[in-house]
């Protein structure tokens, strides 16, 4: 989870610097709305990630039984 802070807050500056390059007369409140966009998503997009590797290392998507296999 560290590496994804690390790769956020580089994509957040990144994306801020790309937003003041090619809008320099915004708001502020563009660059905060932008900053907290882009990071929570990735943030978010992370951590949802994590626990899917988590489900399946730990084995419980094997303990899942699909109740149409049996229609074939």
């Amino acid at each position: 989870m560290r590496l994804m802070i690390a790769i956020t807050i580089v994509a957040v500056l990144g994306v801020l610097a790309y937003v003041r390059m090619e809008l320099p007369e915004v708001s502020i409140h563009f660059y905060i709305a932008v900053g907290l966009g882009v990071g929570l998503s990735m943030l978010l997009m992370s951590a949802l990630m994590g626990l899917v590797f988590m489900s399946n290392g730990t084995g419980h998507d094997d303990s899942v039984v699909d109740p149409l296999a049996d229609r074939d």
